[in-house]
């Protein structure tokens, strides 16, 4: 709808992965030359991570497209929480080799045949795992057996990786120490600066025939990466509800007004009501904690329990003079574990200076 309204002869922030929008930002720039590096290497492993939709795939996508094809067969895999023999099933069907109802045995020799072949044509393999932290340690332990085929001292395959920030903390297992030694380079991939949101605009536009409408101001521009915080995806998704707005509004420049119109329509695909609030903590805690502080036995004498009895019935005014007893007690009890806190640190500053706390308004409450 909208690329009709302003002249378009696409959709510039569509929120699928396009290389023929790829936008080279400073830390995009950088995971190339890594990736660039790795490829001259033509060995071991190199790993991107980064959050969601800040481009990794994108990133990928785009070197894919530079990369000569009549010298590098290229594998890529999409991870799922793939098992080892999974993940060497799809490793055979990207050579074109048969591994049905195979051993894995049988596959782990079908595809050192394969990777044979390939290099007898003259071209080296690169397997790309997308989603690589949804892989078993079993699976990458897997990949780095399979990074052992060689040929002539060469090795047969290349790997890169790509995955979320919490791939960083897979690799940093132990049990994935001989893959790490592989790991010749690895970028986190940030999201974009300040600066580059204007320039990422105008690019993606510029790539579907725009000629000046529709146009953003500078404070529009600001209240956009403030919301998405540099996201490539969050972007898109918040210049994509824009331009819809400004179709059915008929606007051709947007200001910050405009803007915080349409990201309270976004806040509001989400209720809050829809959440699920946190639940409060039981007042038993407040009177477990400021006794135990001041002296009373510890929870390993835990006293014994109190008797439990029924309830009877409670008049209304009552009912109101316990609420407020309980209320009462309750701000008691939050004033005493005021203190305690600061008798806390009073000791360990007494334990950097030598001096000795003051005590006498805890023992006062004691008393």
């Amino acid at each position: 709808m909208y690329d009709d309204h302003y002249g378009l002869t696409g959709r510039p922030f569509q929120l699928t992965p396009d290389p023929k929008f790829w936008f080279d930002t400073a830390t995009h720039r950088k995971a190339m030359a890594y990736l660039g590096y790795g490829l001259s290497q033509g060995e071991g492993f190199v790993v991107i991570t980064g959050d969601p939709g800040v481009g990794k795939t994108t990133l990928m996508g785009h070197l894919l497209g530079e990369i000569d094809r009549e010298r590098l067969n290229v594998i890529k895999i999409v991870s799922s929480q793939l098992r080892p023999e999974d993940l060497l099933r799809l490793v055979c069907s990207g050579l074109d080799v048969d591994a049905a109802n195979a051993s894995k045995a049988a596959m782990l020799a079908t595809i050192e045949k394969g990777l044979h072949n390939v290099a007898r044509s003259g071209r080296r393999t690169l397997l790309v795992v997308d989603e690589a932290q949804a892989l078993p340690i079993e699976s990458l332990e897997e990949l780095r057996m399979l990074s052992n085929f060689q040929a002539g001292g060469y090795p047969l395959l290349q790997i890169f990786l790509l995955g979320q920030p919490e791939f960083r903390l897979t690799l940093a297992d132990t049990r994935l120490e001989q893959l790490r030694q592989r790991v010749i380079a690895m970028h986190h991939l940030e999201p974009m600066e300040a600066d580059e949101v204007e320039p990422y605009l105008i690019h993606r536009l510029s790539c579907v025939g725009w000629r000046g409408k529709p146009r953003f101001t500078n404070d529009a521009v600001a209240a956009m990466y403030r919301w998405s915080n540099g996201s490539p995806r969050l972007l898109n998704q918040l210049a994509s509800r824009v331009l819809l707005f400004g179709a059915v509004e008929h606007i051709e420049t947007f200001g910050e007004a405009e803007l915080a119109t349409v990201i309270a329509d976004l806040h509001g695909d989400t209720p809050v009501s829809a959440q699920t609030p946190l639940a409060e903590p039981e007042p038993l805690e407040l009177q477990q904690i400021a006794p135990m502080a001041m002296g009373t036995p510890s929870p390993s004498t835990p006293a014994d329990p109190m008797p439990l009895r029924a309830a009877a019935p409670i008049a209304g005014d009552d009912l109101s003079q316990r609420v407020a007893r309980l209320e009462q007690q309750l701000k008691d009890q939050d004033e005493a574990l005021r203190r305690v806190l600061t008798l806390l640190v009073d000791w360990v500053e007494a334990g950097e200076t030598g001096r000795r706390p003051d005590l006498s308004a805890l023992r006062g409450n004691a008393a």
